[in-house]
Order: C-alpha cells, then sequence, then structure tokens
C-alpha cells in the first residue's frame, strides 16, 4: 500500500491522463490542508482530519498558505523548509498579513511556494542587495513568411555596479528577458546561469474586462538541487512575467549567500571539489 500513488501514478503517465488533484487517497490534494483552524487541529492531532497517515499510502501532507491561512499554516510552512527558529510571533504575524494583501492582489501563494520562501527569506535579510532593473527595452518584429523575433536590450544593477546585455530569441520575449538577465548577473553571480526554466504557465483573472484583464504568470525553475515556483500579477503579461523571473532568481541567490554565510557547500562547488 506504502506504494499505491507511485502505482496510481504509473498507471495515469502510461495512459497519458492526470491524476486528479482532489482523488482519494493518491491526488495531490487528497492530504491537503488550508483554513487556518482547520491546520491547527491537524498539527495537534493529525487523525482528527485524515482516517490514515498519507505516508501509508505513499502520499504526503501539504499545508497550504492562502488568504485563509492562520498563523498556525504559517508555523507549519516554516518548520518544513527548516526555518521555523528564524522569525518571532511579530515577524510571522506581519507574513501572514502581507500574504492575505497578496492574495487579494491576485497572487496565488498554493502554487507558488517558491514565492512564499522568498517572502520569508527577505524578511531574514532585509538588508541583502542582488540586482535591480535600470532599464529593460523589448522589441519585437515580424515580417511576413518569417518567425516573429524578439530583441531585449537590458541594464541591470548589482553591487558590483551596472551591467548590459542584449539578447534576441524565436522563442519569445520572456525567453529574450530570461536570456538577458542571466547573462547580466553571470559576471556577479555565475549560479545564474545553473538553473532551468522548467515550466511558465499564464492564467487570466479576470476575463471580463477582456484584453485589460488581469494575468497571473507562475514561472517553474530549477538547479542541481530543487526545483520551485514564483508568481508575478499585472495586467501587462511581460510584467507579470519580469516579476516572476526576478524572484525565481533573487530566491535561488538568498539560498546561495544563506549556505556560503553557514559556510556549507553549494551544489557548484560540491561538483568542482
Amino acid at each position: 500500500m506504502r506504494e499505491f500513488t507511485q502505482l496510481a501514478n504509473f498507471v495515469a503517465d502510461t495512459a497519458n491522463l492526470q491524476v486528479p488533484n482532489g482523488q482519494a487517497f493518491v491526488g495531490r490534494s487528497a492530504f491537503a490542508h488550508k483554513g487556518g483552524i482547520h491546520v491547527s487541529a491537524v498539527l495537534r492531532d493529525a487523525s482528527t482530519y485524515e482516517h490514515v497517515e498519507p505516508e501509508a499510502v505513499g502520499n504526503q501532507r501539504r499545508v497550504l498558505v492562502s488568504d485563509l491561512s492562520g498563523r498556525s499554516n504559517i508555523f507549519y510552512k516554516l518548520e518544513e523548509k527548516g526555518l521555523g527558529a528564524e522569525l518571532d510571533d511579530a515577524a510571522r504575524k506581519n507574513l501572514l498579513e502581507r500574504i492575505k494583501e497578496m492574495e487579494n492582489e491576485g497572487y496565488e501563494l498554493e502554487a507558488a511556494e517558491g514565492s512564499f520562501e522568498l517572502l520569508v527569506r527577505q524578511a531574514l535579510n532585509p538588508d541583502h542587495f542582488f540586482f535591480s532593473l535600470e532599464k529593460m527595452c523589448v522589441n519585437t518584429e515580424k515580417k511576413e513568411g518569417a518567425k516573429t523575433q524578439h530583441k531585449v536590450e537590458m541594464v541591470i544593477k548589482t553591487r558590483e555596479g551596472q551591467r548590459w546585455s542584449e539578447e534576441s530569441s524565436e522563442g519569445g520575449p520572456f525567453d529574450a528577458m530570461a536570456m538577458a538577465l542571466r547573462k547580466c548577473l553571470s559576471e556577479v553571480y555565475p549560479q545564474a546561469l545553473d538553473v532551468r526554466l522548467i515550466d511558465y504557465k499564464v492564467r487570466v483573472l479576470d476575463a471580463n474586462k477582456g484584453t485589460a484583464a488581469k494575468v497571473r504568470v507562475l514561472v517553474t525553475w530549477a538547479d542541481q538541487q530543487d526545483s520551485w515556483t514564483t508568481v508575478g500579477v499585472s495586467d501587462d503579461v511581460l510584467e507579470a512575467s519580469w516579476n516572476a523571473l526576478c524572484d525565481s532568481l533573487r530566491l535561488e541567490l538568498l539560498r546561495l549567500h544563506e549556505s556560503e554565510s553557514k559556510g556549507e557547500p553549494t551544489a557548484v562547488a560540491s561538483e568542482q571539489g
């Protein structure tokens, strides 16, 4: 029975289907908890809401962070990421309020745990600066019978001063932006070249507004050890994409900075060693 979830996913992959999130026992949300009071009860005694342990069927418990969250949700997520002792009660309360504000603006942290982790790590390192955008120009050119070309010129300010780059792409403006940003950062933060794009999703939030609707962009990146998803929201899809992209790289750089501060070897350093 401990291989039940793995078996269900194998069958679904073979049949080119997806296991529904809400599928009993094996779904990704089968053991998910969201409401603050709900999570508080689960932390005290999981059997109040789970009639079997998720591990018994090869699944795992998930606690979601959203506008319905309480302090118990925040506590659980901090413990899950090994940051439980880092924030005091006042900081956790502020973090919860910030999360609720973002959810009201259209952000969705349930599917973007990288954005949640970034909020926590920025609270722990409020003065640490990695980069900021000075200027960016995105040019799109389409000619009859040819693929659309996207060209991005970018100036980024880092702790070492300004960095400039120019990139072109037929894969879309987001691809060109990502390549230009990583190129700018690579001289100061060579680890920026180690991350790779895994997934890119766009969701329309208020379709009744037509082309003026807000969109939510979710981007998933991975390095040699982990993957993470961040979110951006705007009525401009490129701006939402840019915000999600920057948060992804800031999170990776913060993780590496904290590891180096503790004297822990990074993946790159370990390979070189």
